[in-house]
């Protein structure tokens, strides 16, 4: 039952992302969300109400947008997240404007975006492989899955049965769920995702150093309801027979319909500063630009793909224009294929740095 069930949600995801004729990919510049993540040195109860002097202190992040950025309209509920840390757990606290808050399913790693649900994504090497992704609805049923690539790069991806071991969560409700006789305020969610549960498929440090950054990202589905015969019913297009498509909105957006897309993830930097003392600053590494222009590669070898039936090693062919400063690196990079797979291996001048990107869309940065 669980394989049908990921060989069906990849079905959806692909029909989702699938753009006309060519590989789909951002349309919005890029520039990812960015926070410092302060530590607290207090203990976190996970209730759902976000009491503890840090979670005061902890700053906010911007309000979500939608999953396509400025291409489309702002949500019409707002969504933010706070985030802190210490030697054992990652912390997450999220608030969720919403004047009618229902759900319906009970049963964990179910499919939890069936219903209006609140959803972290973590990379924590930023190699776009070896993620997790986790779910949850306002009756705190869960859905946590470890995903190996993005579903782009392969058909069986997702490891369903895969428990996150000491996770905590907690649900609260400003108004009440499944009444649609009033209007409510919002819900929050407080999760405590273990550090040693996030070590299983990554090389970085778990908990990580000062100064580390992961990619991470939110996103919030947001289904088109009515209240029928007084319960909460999914909107009917009458064009189709079928429900409205949800709203995907985003901490970070990615340009287009794919929450899959790791690269276009916020990124997350630790600061072992007690939060609400001393501030750190945010420190961008420009690699990330160069990784960028890399990932341009991926993303224009596999339209040369769909239309020749195979990669090429001309770099010339493939028609990219760079966005960023290159200057320190050989560019263009060297180009290796098969009939079925590339690897495009950029160097830097001073020898130091090697960054290799495969047509799975792994990315490596290999420094001497």
């Amino acid at each position: 039952m669980k394989k049908i069930l990921i060989i069906f949600i990849v079905s959806i995801i692909s029909c989702r992302a699938q753009q006309s004729n060519e590989f789909p990919r951002s349309r919005i510049p890029f520039k990812p969300e960015q926070y410092v993540c302060y530590k607290t040195n207090e203990e976190i109860i996970i209730d759902g109400n976000f009491n503890e002097k840090s979670w005061q202190s902890a700053e906010w992040t911007n309000y979500f947008v939608d999953i396509e950025g400025d291409l489309k309209p702002k949500p019409y509920n707002n969504t933010r997240v706070k985030m802190i840390w210490d030697d054992e757990y990652f912390y997450f606290a999220a608030q969720l404007e919403e004047p009618h808050i229902w759900a319906k399913l009970k049963q964990r790693d179910t499919v939890i975006f069936y219903d209006n649900d609140f959803e972290i994504f973590i990379d924590p090497d930023g190699d776009t492989h070896k993620y997790y992704e986790f779910e949850i609805n306002a009756f705190n049923t869960q859905w946590d899955l470890l995903i190996t690539k993005p579903y782009r790069d392969d058909s069986n991806v997702a490891l369903n049965g895969w428990d996150i071991a000491g996770l905590k969560t907690a649900i609260g409700i400003e108004g009440t769920i499944n009444n649609p006789n009033d209007k409510d305020e919002y819900w929050t969610v407080e999760v405590a995702y273990p550090w040693k549960a996030l070590s299983e498929m990554t090389s970085m440090d778990s908990p990580p150093k000062d100064g580390d950054q992961w990619r991470v990202d939110f996103s919030r589905v947001q289904w088109e309801t009515e209240i029928v015969n007084g319960r909460y019913q999914k909107k009917i297009n009458p064009k189709t027979g079928r429900s409205y498509p949800e709203n995907n909105w985003v901490w970070s957006p990615q340009g287009f319909i794919n929450m899959h897309a790791p690269e276009t993830w916020g990124f997350v930097q630790f600061s072992e500063n007690i939060v609400g003392t001393e501030k750190s600053e945010f420190v961008f590494n420009e690699i990330e630009n160069v990784k960028w222009e890399m990932r341009k590669i991926y993303y224009a070898q596999h339209d040369y793909k769909m239309n020749h039936g195979k990669f090429t090693n001309d770099f010339n062919l493939l028609n990219l224009k760079a966005e960023f400063d290159l200057s320190k690196y050989n560019w263009p990079p060297k180009i290796n294929t098969t009939d079925y797979q590339f690897e495009a291996i950029l160097e830097s001048k001073n020898g130091n740095t090697k960054i290799i990107i495969y047509d799975d869309s792994l990315i490596k940065v290999i420094k001497d």
